[in-house]
């Protein structure tokens, strides 16, 4: 009979290569990773992991093992979740994931309100501007600003996500009377070689302004534009939070995206996951306004 409590060291190892991260995902130590691998392995009469200087590596059972195992361990996760079902207490974690910008400037205040009125209640915040994957149980609540979602999940669509070009109104002021009919002698504050904000320039009426540095941080785009940098691509509520900020005049917002609460189907029961939700949507309507900037 398998050895179930080997399946999750198995999974550890191989997500990060090495005993001692396995070990610290599982809170337990690199020896007793190391014993449930090899009692795995002896059970399954195969070598699951060649071991070398550069850390673990999947053997070619190894690697016809794993997608079983990962199924395995989505089934009992969903198993989990359908028994959190069950809960009917305002009490508990409940995990929730957002970009870095939203969650410091607009969700502070909301779950800093949320955190007053259910003290039994504790926010584990993910911040990224990586998506975590409500469908592998990544988060339980994810708050996105996209244009569609390709999830099976439950979602409210609250309102647009608006986003426009942005510049510190000194900036304005010093360049923008005297840059030529396409831009020239502006500036953008540049991520690299992204292709969707070259095609936004592009498409711009600012297709010939510089593009300069590259900071793939949304947030330092902000604090740059903010101290005279240069032109930069922001949600539309920046402006109402930093009056230094201005929409470029004669650009308009782009509202293809949209602001999403989504949640995985088996949490609507738990009354936690629904308690917050509800708040939340219902306080980010509130803040419309600043969200679509109107």
């Amino acid at each position: 009979m398998l050895d179930w409590k080997a399946l999750p060291a198995f999974l550890a190892v191989a997500r990060h290569g090495s005993l001692r991260a396995a070990a610290a995902q599982l809170g337990g130590t690199h020896a007793t990773a190391r014993r449930q691998v090899e009692a795995l392995e002896a059970q399954l009469g195969v070598q699951l992991f060649r071991r070398g200087a550069d850390g673990f590596r999947l053997t070619a059972a190894g690697r016809t093992l794993l997608p079983q195992a990962l199924e395995a361990e989505t089934a009992l996760l969903r198993g989990f979740n359908a028994v959190q079902g069950l809960d009917r207490e305002a009490s508990g974690r409940i995990r929730v994931s957002a970009d870095p910008l939203t969650g410091h400037f607009m969700l502070a205040p909301v779950l800093a309100e949320f955190a007053a009125l259910y003290p039994e209640i504790d926010v584990e915040l993910q911040l990224s501007y990586g998506i975590d994957s409500i469908e592998k149980l990544e988060t339980d609540v994810s708050i996105r600003s996209v244009a569609e979602v390709d999830e099976d999940v439950v979602g409210r669509k609250l309102f647009p996500a608006a986003i426009g070009i942005f510049a510190a109104r000194s900036y304005l002021d010093r360049r923008l009377p005297a840059a030529g009919p396409k831009g020239q002698g502006l500036q953008w504050i540049g991520y690299g070689p992204v292709p969707e904000l070259l095609e936004y320039i592009e498409r711009s009426p600012f297709p010939e302004a510089r593009v300069r540095h590259t900071i793939p941080d949304p947030e330092m785009h902000l604090h740059m534009a903010r101290a005279g940098a240069g032109l930069a691509l922001l949600s539309a509520w920046v402006e109402a939070k930093f009056p230094e900020l201005q929409r470029v005049p004669g650009t308009q917002l782009d509202e293809r995206r949209s602001l999403w609460v989504l949640l995985h189907s088996d949490l609507r029961r738990v009354r936690r996951v629904r308690l917050f939700v509800d708040y939340l949507c219902d306080a980010l309507v509130e803040r419309r306004s600043d969200f679509i900037g109107a």
